[in-house]
């Protein structure tokens, strides 16, 4: 990775700012960091190291971190956007400790392969499966913010023998959707997905760290690991918000059926994905509960990593 060419520039920063005046939860979310003492500073100086490797499954090339630990139970992280699976550098030391412990970037997002083909939750779902049999992860709890909750609820529906229990949240499943002004951009307008598209992946994660976060700053190598990965994907990225809708519909009516110990988890000031969306799935399931973090962002496994993974090894506890 070469870390000083892929960095956020002074154009994605200004086009980050411009975006910014038309998202109208950028004002809430400023006071919030102002509350929570928040400073431009990383968390962590460098991120802490993950023991990344590829492997080829069903002929797509996969991003994943592995630290095995015998006798211990098997917990997997599936890939946030615009993020990678390094967005899980500040918690894999703790949750490295309690757990048999995987992270997969999945096909299409992170620095795994795959384009188009892999943008819907069906599709996602599917090569989860693939991979809890590639790696034989027996009775693995799933980790899945973000486009990972769908592609966990979708194959503990179709595949609930394959699942323990699940940890969900920040993500889309449930219709209507109840989508943040920047959601709402890139899912209803052809306009702003274009927009996406020629801005690049360092406008995208500017933005995304504007609206993403209220507690934590991401580092430097963490930055570039994630432009990186999507510097020329952003066409097929985009297709993943253009069908978003047509993509809920195929989760929505599995809520209902998911006997699987479920816990929902909600930033309480989640600027992308309403906190209503979490509160309505919980509603819907018939075994599943809500933790929400207070004064806290999209990405609550960053903004609060010690409470977040403390959740996990609770929820894990409780559920194995």
């Amino acid at each position: 990775m070469d870390s000083q060419k892929e960095k956020i520039t002074l154009i994605d920063h200004l086009n980050a700012s411009l975006l910014m005046l038309v998202t109208p939860e950028y004002k809430s979310l400023r006071a919030t960091r102002t509350d929570n003492g928040y400073l431009e500073i990383p968390t962590f100086e460098t991120p802490n190291p993950m023991p990344l490797s590829h492997v080829v499954v069903k002929n797509t090339r996969i991003r994943y971190a592995y630290s095995p630990s015998v006798n211990k139970p098997s917990l997997v992280m599936l890939s946030p956007f615009p993020q990678s699976i390094v967005a899980y550098a500040a918690i894999w030391p703790i949750l490295d400790q309690h757990f048999n412990l995987y992270a997969f970037d999945m096909p299409g997002f992170g620095h795994s392969e795959g384009g188009v083909e892999f943008m819907t939750f069906i599709a996602q779902g599917e090569f989860l499966k693939l991979l809890i049999d590639h790696f034989k992860i027996n009775d693995p709890h799933i980790v899945g913010p973000d486009v990972g909750m769908p592609a966990a609820l979708y194959c503990a529906s179709n595949y609930p023998d394959s699942i323990k229990s699940l940890l969900v949240g920040d993500g889309p499943a449930i219709s209507p959707s109840s989508n943040a002004s920047s959601l709402r951009k890139m899912v209803n307008s052809r306009f702003w997905r274009t927009v996406f598209r020629l801005t690049g992946s360092g406008a995208l994660l500017a933005a995304a760290n504007k609206i993403g976060y209220t507690n934590y700053c991401p580092n430097h190598d963490e930055v570039a690991d994630y432009i990186s990965a999507y510097r020329t994907r952003m066409s097929a990225a985009m297709s993943w918000f253009r069908d978003y809708n047509i993509n809920i519909e195929t989760v929505d009516p599995l809520l209902k059926s998911i006997a699987t110990p479920t816990l929902v988890f909600w930033g309480e000031q989640d600027a992308i994905l309403e906190l209503t969306n979490g509160e309505r799935i919980v509603e819907r399931m018939p075994n599943a509960e809500m933790l929400v973090f207070k004064n806290t962002g999209h990405f609550c496994y960053q903004d609060r990593y010690v409470e977040f993974s403390a959740m996990v090894v609770s929820w894990v506890r409780a559920n194995d």
